[in-house]
């Protein structure tokens, strides 16, 4: 729920500034009035530890530091941790040069200067060093009169002996100070010392709990002294003060915080030009919603809490949208790893790990009502069909049309003749199918299935659009006529569509009746829309009346829910089919592939498009939006847990 804050003015003496300030951190539940554009640069401190902090998150596990220490200590680990991956840095960066060195050198195999020299002394000549492009040598009439030592990638190398220094156009000449032997020997060196610099900075890895406290530490800090620095003074500096935020439910807590010391805490009224912050408390499943609603926005303070709504319309779409049980397990089983792999989980993580078991337990449940496990279908005699609530309503449907011998069941006669002593809807589905390769295909219950998925989806989204339309009543009285013209919609384009509704033979309705009532509901709908705008909103309510396509599209769009799980089901399907035609072996990676494919798309779908039905149809009509979270002065690991 969104708690209303109210504004305060505190004011006391300049003496009780640091008391004041850290006992409302401790608490926890004032959000005092600053100038965001004044930032207080992050000390030296913080920096340095939260770099530390990403360096180690870097290395592998290992068991965690209980020595404890204070900020000093913790300080003194942030820097032997920035000195080492500095050094570490630094020996990689020699650690390259040296092996670029040595494939320089190689070539020309192992030498010694001091034979070199004495050489040159000897013979009163040059020994030099050229390379030239292997495709560019025979471009060098000079090259026959040197040494040729070899070819090395795509270069050509070569000595050459000279009364005094000399060189080729297109060629070289190389330079060295070290021969492959040292270069070789230095390099061993830099290698056992980088790899121990590098077990000394893993032994720091279990230090980042620990670095983690102390970074809250002086970030708690850093906050208190900014906050401090905020305040404003009076009478010659004597008196501060300073304005705030209080939740309405912790306002009984003043007293006890301000105590003996000369503070007082006076209510005032809220400026124009205030922007309120929006303090959301929920508890918790609700907990799990408020963690979706941020994802998009947070709402205004004028804002009724969506929380709640957005989570269990969530977890009701990612279902119907994944519509398998089998997946459903997957998650199940996913969500039992997760947990006893990562048993110390923080607080988001767990909310995270609750949100994936409901999900999880949604989708096996929408799966075994609609008999959907890995895309196997499952005949309408089969004993698993009968906790299959979609056979239950398509047997209905079938036993409708039989009892009425209308179009529709002389259709499907023409098409079955061996439906005709079926006397049941059960009867009827079981005999309604074709065969093809050998696999049986119940047209009739396929089709039933889908036209009642289909209406479901579109009775959903006339059920959720018109909840949005009624939570913001008050505000727009025009809202009911909407909900009208959406209920009566639903009743009127079947007749227009010659379709059987739920409301026919499960309701019991005509369809001619139902049509009438939609009909009257629809234009009744919008002639309320449109007159309660013109009460409310006077001649700008007459823009009411374009209300009527953004109320028809936003239905429509929940056709989403039906078209993916569709998808997937005929994905799921078809990769069953394919794996069971080419073989054991191979179909049963294609059949594991598929369906590791199709649950990765599934599970996308059913996140982006179960939120985006909350986020966009949904809040069009019930969330202003652009808020500001309210944030306290308070501790960070208060914050956490």
């Amino acid at each position: 729920m969104i708690i209303n804050l109210r504004k305060y003015l505190f004011i006391g003496a300049k003496e009780a500034i640091a008391t004041f300030f850290i006992r409302a951190q401790e608490e926890g539940f004032i959000e005092f009035i600053t100038d965001h554009k004044r930032r207080k640069e992050v000390p030296e401190d913080v920096r340095k530890l939260v770099k530390a902090i990403k360096i180690l998150r870097k290395l592998a596990l290992k068991e965690p530091y209980l020595g404890g220490g204070d900020l000093a200590f913790a300080d003194e680990i942030a820097t032997q941790v920035h000195d080492l991956t500095h050094e570490i840095e630094k020996l990689s960066e020699e650690k390259r040069f040296l092996e670029a060195e040595i494939a320089r050198v190689r070539p020309f195999g192992q030498f010694s200067f001091d034979d070199i020299a004495f050489i040159e002394e000897q013979t009163h000549k040059k020994i030099q060093f050229y390379c030239v492009k292997t495709t560019k040598t025979h471009e060098i009439e000079e090259a026959a009169s040197l040494l040729y030592i070899g070819t090395d990638y795509d270069l050509d190398y070569f000595i050459g002996i000279h009364e005094k220094p000399k060189t080729f156009p297109g060629m070289i000449e190389m330079h060295f100070d070290r021969t492959v032997g040292e270069l070789n020997n230095h390099l061993a060196f830099v290698d056992e010392t980088l790899h121990q610099v590098e077990a000394e900075l893993k032994g720091f890895a279990g230090h980042i709990d620990f670095l983690r406290d102390s970074l809250l530490g002086q970030l708690d800090i850093h906050t208190l002294e900014k906050t401090q620095s905020e305040v404003s003074f009076l009478i010659e500096g004597s008196l501060f003060f300073i304005e705030g935020w209080v939740p309405e439910n912790q306002i009984d807590k003043l007293p006890a915080l301000i105590g003996n010391h000369a503070i007082t805490a006076e209510p005032i009224a809220v400026e124009k030009d205030d922007k309120i912050p929006t303090c959301m408390e929920n508890k918790k499943t609700n907990q799990i919603g408020e963690d979706l609603v941020r994802i998009y926005d947070v709402p205004a303070s004028t804002d009724k809490d969506p929380s709640g709504w957005v989570l269990w319309a969530f977890i009701l779409f990612f279902a119907m949208i994944v519509a398998d049980a089998g997946y459903g397990l997957l998650y199940l089983g996913l969500a039992f790893f997760i947990k006893f792999k990562f048993p110390k989980l923080k607080v988001q993580g767990k909310r995270f790990l609750k949100l994936l078991f409901i999900l999880s337990t949604s989708c096996i449940i929408w799966g075994t009502l609609t008999t959907s496990f890995f895309g196997i279908g499952l005949a309408p005699q089969n004993p698993l069909s009968n906790f299959s609530v979609i056979n239950t309503i398509a047997e209905i449907k079938a036993e409708h049309h039989y009892k009425k011998k209308d179009a529709v069941y002389h259709d499907w006669l023409q098409k079955y003749p061996q439906i005709s002593g079926a006397k049941t809807g059960k009867e009827i589905l079981s005999k309604a199918y074709t065969v093809k390769d050998g696999i049986k295909s119940y047209d009739m219950q396929n089709e039933y299935s889908n036209n009642i998925l289909l209406e479901f989806a579109l009775l959903v989204g006339v059920i959720h659009i018109s909840l949005s339309l009624l939570r913001y009543l008050k505000r727009k009285w025009a809202n009911i006529g909407w909900v009208a013209f959406a209920l009566g919609g639903y009743l009127y384009f079947p007749d227009t569509l010659k379709a059987t509704s739920l409301v026919e033979f499960l309701g019991g309705v005509p369809k001619d009746i139902s049509a009438s009532i939609g009909l009257q509901l629809m234009y009744g709908g919008i002639g309320v829309a449109v007159v309660l705008a013109l009460i409310q909103r006077k001649l700008r309510g007459i823009g009411e009346i374009t209300e009527i396509v953004q109320v028809f599209a936003d239905i429509l769009s929940y056709l989403r829910l039906y078209a993916l799980a569709l998808a997937s089901t005929i994905m799921a399907r078809t990769f069953n089919e394919i794996g069971i035609k080419i073989g054991l072996v191979l179909g049963s990676v294609v059949i594991l592939g598929g369906h590791c494919i199709n649950l990765l798309l599934g599970t996308m779908s059913g996140v982006i498009h179960g939120l985006r039905l909350n986020f966009i149809e949904w809040y069009h009509y019930s969330f202003d939006g652009e808020g500001k979270s309210f944030n306290p002065l308070r501790k960070l690991r208060m914050k956490q847990e």
